[in-house]
C-alpha cells in the first residue's frame, strides 16, 4: 500500500554559523513527503530551497547524513517499520544551511492483538488455595498491590529507559506497560518498572500470568520475583527468580528464558532454561509464564508446557526457601539484549491479563 501526504514540518530553520555576510545563504526551504510505501518501507522526499547548493538527510539522532544530493531528490528504503524523526538540511554556498524536520510513520495499521487469542489457564487447581489474584480490571492501577520505582540505568544492567508510573495503566482488562522514545531526565527512552515489596510476597505455589510481549532489537520484558530481604542482605544473596524474560531482535521474539540466581560462597551463580515456539513469536497471542515452586524444586512452564526444572534442596540455594515479592518491568537496552536501533519501533508495550498465586492445601 503506498500513502501520498506532505507531513507538517516540524522544527524551525538553523543556522550553521553567525557570520554577518548572508548572501549565499539558503532560505525558503521546503520539505515535501511524496509518498511512503508500508510495504517495501520505501519513503521519497523532494526537498527545495532558494540558494541551496547541496541537501541532506538525517535519521532521528544520527550525526552523520545518510544521503546527500543537490538536487533535493531523497529515495530511501527502512529497514523496520516505526515512526522516524527525519531532518533535511539545505546547505547554501556561504556554508550556512537550514533545516526542517518531518515525521514518518513507517507503519501498517496492524489491528491488534485481541485478548481472547491465545492461551488460559484455569482459575484454581486441586490441591491449592487461591492466595492473589490481580485480573487488572478497573480504570486504576491497584495501589494495594502494587508500587512505582522509578529512575534511570536498570540497576547495574546498563539500560536506556527512565522508569516512571506514566507509563503504564489499565485497558480493557489488562494492565499496560509501554516503553516509549522520548527524552525525560536526562535518559532517551521512559519505561515502567513496578514491585509488589512489601505489599505482596510469597513462599511456594504456582504462579501463572498471561501476557502479550513486546518485539524489537533492545527490548526486554521481564516478569520476575526477588527475596524481600534485598535490602538487607543485597543482590544476589536475597535470590532472584526470573519466571519469564525475553530479548528482542535477530528473531529472538520466539524465545522466553527462566532463570534463578543466587549467591553461592560469595560468588553469584545461576542456572535456567529457555522455552522456543514451534511459529509466531510471543507478540502474536497472549501466552501463560508459570512457575511451581516447592521445598524441593522450581519448575518452568510456558502454556502448561514444562521446559526446565531446578532442585532447590542444596544448602547454597537456602534464598529460595524464603519469602519473594513479584516485579514487572519493560527494559530498553541493557547488556544482555543490547540496545534499539534502526529497526526498533516505538512504543512497545508489555500487556499482562492476569496473575494468580495459588499455594498448597
Amino acid at each position: 500500500m503506498i500513502l501520498t501526504l506532505v507531513l507538517a514540518l516540524l522544527f524551525s530553520n538553523c543556522s550553521k554559523d553567525n557570520g554577518s555576510d548572508n548572501s549565499g545563504d539558503p532560505s525558503n526551504l521546503i520539505v515535501e513527503v511524496l509518498s511512503i510505501d508500508t510495504e517495501t518501507k520505501e519513503v521519497i522526499i523532494q526537498a527545495s530551497a532558494t540558494n541551496a547548493v547541496q541537501f541532506q538527510f538525517f535519521i532521528d539522532s544520527e550525526f552523520e547524513p545518510v544521503l546527500t544530493t543537490t538536487t533535493g531528490y531523497f529515495k530511501y528504503t527502512f529497514l523496520a517499520e516505526g515512526a522516524y524523526l527525519v531532518e533535511v538540511r539545505a546547505l547554501g554556498e556561504s556554508g550556512r544551511y537550514i533545516k526542517k524536520t518531518v515525521l514518518l510513520n513507517v507503519t501498517t495499521n496492524n489491528e491488534p492483538v485481541p485478548l481472547d487469542k491465545g492461551y488460559f489457564t484455569p482459575l484454581e487447581y486441586t490441591g491449592y488455595n487461591t492466595v492473589w489474584v490481580d485480573e487488572f480490571n478497573g480504570s486504576t492501577i491497584n495501589s494495594d498491590y502494587w508500587t512505582f520505582e522509578s529512575g534511570a540505568g536498570g540497576w547495574g544492567n546498563n539500560e536506556w529507559q527512565f522508569y516512571r508510573k506514566e507509563n503504564a495503566w489499565l485497558s480493557e482488562g489488562t494492565l499496560v506497560i509501554e516503553a516509549r522514545k522520548e527524552n525525560y531526565s536526562g535518559s532517551n527512552y521512559t519505561s515502567t518498572r513496578m514491585i509488589t515489596k512489601n505489599k505482596k510476597s510469597f513462599k511456594y505455589g504456582r504462579i501463572d500470568i498471561r501476557a502479550l510481549l513486546p518485539e524489537g532489537q533492545g527490548i526486554w520484558p521481564a516478569l520476575w520475583m526477588l527475596g524481600n530481604n534485598i535490602s538487607s542482605v543485597g543482590w544476589p544473596k536475597c535470590g532472584e527468580i526470573d519466571i519469564m524474560e525475553m530479548i528482542g531482535g535477530s528473531n529472538r521474539e520466539k524465545t522466553t528464558h527462566g532463570t534463578l540466581h543466587w549467591d553461592f560462597n560469595g560468588d553469584h551463580a545461576q542456572s535456567g532454561g529457555s522455552k522456543t515456539l514451534s511459529s509466531e513469536t510471543f507478540a502474536d497471542a497472549y501466552h501463560v509464564f508459570s512457575i511451581i515452586w516447592d521445598e524441593t524444586s522450581m519448575k518452568w512452564f510456558v502454556d502448561d508446557q514444562q521446559f526446565y526444572v531446578l532442585d532447590i534442596t542444596p544448602d547454597h540455594m537456602s534464598e529460595f526457601h524464603e519469602k519473594f515479592f513479584i516485579i514487572f518491568n519493560l527494559a530498553v537496552g541493557g547488556n544482555w539484549p543490547g540496545y534499539p536501533d534502526s529497526s526498533t519501533i516505538f512504543p512497545q508495550q508489555l500487556k499482562v491479563d492476569y496473575i494468580r498465586v495459588f499455594q498448597k492445601n
